[in-house]
């Protein structure tokens, strides 16, 4: 009788801890309404999705050099586990000066995957630049459409807040609202 009350507790057990992950898809779907997301306490990429995105990407916008590569991390954070992408991104000019690197920055520093639009179609990452008291930081757009699997557009549209500094002349780091192209390395 012990074996059989603690084989129904072992099963409830596991169930309940599947229960408990739910699929990026799954929150994609319900982003827009969060009453609807399921409490859950990881969120997983079941179908490998973010797997296409993993890689370095190189592209040119305006006579800049974008180079981005991005890492797939999985069960990651501390209240609810989540798979996300995080990236590095180095930005050159035409005459090879770097104007913007965080390869050499600390991963807690670094872009961070925020989930996917609920068409699945695009992925964003939070961005943050040189310059946060200008409203450097925002989304970036990330997609790569299935027929073109090494190519991908990438937009960035800063979040709309309050400027503290003087601004004048300021430029994002990343383009505001333009398409870069890249291609995968």
């Amino acid at each position: 009788m012990k074996r059989i009350y603690s084989i129904i507790i072992i099963t409830l057990f596991n169930i309940s801890c599947m229960a408990q992950t739910v699929s990026l898809e799954t929150m994609a779907q319900c982003s827009n309404n969060p009453e609807t997301c399921p409490n859950s306490t990881y969120v997983k990429d079941v179908n490998n999705l973010l797997n296409k995105y993993v890689g370095t990407w190189i592209g040119t916008l305006n006579g800049k050099n974008y180079e981005f590569n991005f890492v797939k991390k999985e069960n990651t954070g501390e209240v609810i586990k989540w798979d996300f992408l995080v990236g590095r991104l180095k930005i050159t000019n035409s005459n090879g000066i770097v104007e913007y690197n965080s390869f050499n920055k600390p991963e807690n520093e670094l872009s961070e995957g925020y989930n996917f639009q609920p068409d699945l179609k695009v992925y964003l990452m939070r961005f943050s630049g040189g310059k946060l008291g200008c409203i450097d930081y925002g989304y970036t757009y990330m997609w790569i459409k299935p027929e073109t699997p090494n190519v991908m557009g990438i937009n960035f549209h800063p979040d709309n807040d309050i400027v503290t500094e003087d601004c004048s002349n300021f430029i994002t780091t990343l383009p505001d609202n333009q398409i870069i192209r890249l291609i995968k390395q």
